[in-house]
């Protein structure tokens, strides 16, 4: 009897494991290199809301010998103040490459409008010929927060102006789900050990 018991504990367990695994959709890069140039952005981007953010097209409105794209042409900068990302459902991370001419604050809210992270640039400048000594273009800047980020405001000169942005990388939330085959094997799981436990009785 004793046996028997432990194998129908047994299966309990493995279920349980198997339909506690976290699962997380891939994260969202954003190079906004589908915009025009001067184009004004909004909700361009599913799940996302900007506002005082401008895209800017290398060899038209961008100067890339100060302000190099970090990918391809397009980059969006801060136009009359700080940038605001608004998302539909809150995210666990957010990042993005930043050249400016001086000082970034970038500060993550959570749906109360809490603040619940903030970092800073490490120079006063980044720009590729007139930055501060040891400096270089396209910093990497990033915020996380467990129990999810719901907007940012990234704030340079607060004219605006003073900055652009590229590569914007967006994580979900993780989910918990079942995985399809972890629900199958959990089922034939149960299935055996319940033939076994017929079996035991027959004889």
């Amino acid at each position: 009897m004793h046996s028997k018991d432990s194998v129908w504990s047994l299966t309990f367990a493995l279920c349980l494991v198997l339909f506690g695994q976290t699962e997380g959709s891939a994260a969202t890069i954003i190079n906004f290199d589908s915009l025009s140039d001067s184009e004004i952005l909004t909700n361009q981007f599913a799940g996302l809301t900007f506002s005082n953010a401008t895209a800017l097209t290398s060899g038209v409105s961008l100067n890339e010998f100060e302000f190099p794209p970090r990918s391809n042409f397009n980059v969006v900068t801060d136009d009359g103040g700080a940038i605001a990302i608004l998302f539909s459902s809150p995210v666990l991370s957010v990042s993005g490459y930043f050249t400016y001419l001086s000082s970034l604050t970038f500060t993550a809210f959570d749906s109360g409008a809490n603040q619940v992270g903030q970092t800073t640039s490490l120079f006063g400048s980044n720009l590729v010929l007139s930055g501060d000594p040891g400096s270089s273009p396209n910093e990497l800047l990033a915020l996380s927060f467990a129990g999810g980020i719901s907007s940012v405001s990234i704030s340079g000169d607060p004219l605006g102006g003073s900055f652009v942005l590229d590569d914007v990388t967006v994580e979900p939330l993780a989910t918990t789900v079942p995985e399809p085959n972890s629900t199958l094997l959990c089922i034939s799981g149960v299935l055996a050990v319940g033939a076994l436990r017929t079996f035991f009785k027959i004889i």
